[in-house]
């Protein structure tokens, strides 16, 4: 059984090559032009320094930028599951990306859109781990936060 799945998984892929499947950034692909294109805007804040850097990760730093990149990060926690000494137990840290992608010559906005998820955490009766973990947890949706942006402008890179 194992093996027959492993049969239609490599074939799936070689018949993806055979439909003219390429990577986003291979040398013709949707987004080839945009890596090393994007300026993200500076940090500010813990948050904002995290969602940067998955950025440029992904993006690559630009020394010479075409486009600039603005961000409007909003993250919240909410109260998830309450144990019965009415302490809280559990949280969701929701975070919304509203971001911008500008000509850097005009300022022309050139794309816009906002995308949004969550991460969740365990609080401790450990003040140390429950903070180690809320930390984690914000590291961890800065990086999906990071991976649905980048996602979004390599779907629309052929507008560009």
């Amino acid at each position: 059984m194992l093996l027959s799945d492993r049969r239609a998984f490599l074939l799936g892929f070689a018949a993806l090559g055979a439909c003219g499947f390429e990577p986003v950034y291979g040398t013709s692909g949707a987004a080839s032009g945009l890596r090393g294109s994007i300026l993200v805007d500076e940090p500010t804040n813990r948050q904002q320094f995290q969602l940067t850097e998955q950025l440029e990760q992904r993006l690559g730093r630009a020394p010479d930028p075409q486009y600039g990149l603005s961000v409007k990060l909003t993250v919240r926690e909410e109260g998830l599951a309450i144990s019965g000494s009415n302490d809280i137990t559990r949280y969701n840290v929701l975070g919304k990306a509203d971001f911008v992608l500008r000509d850097m010559i005009s300022g022309t906005p050139v794309y816009s859109d906002t995308v949004n998820t969550f991460t969740a955490y365990s609080a401790s009766s450990q003040p140390v781990a429950t903070l180690s973990a809320e930390r984690d947890a914000t590291a961890r949706l800065m990086i999906a936060l990071a991976d649905m942006i980048v996602t979004k402008q390599q779907i629309n890179a052929g507008d560009l």
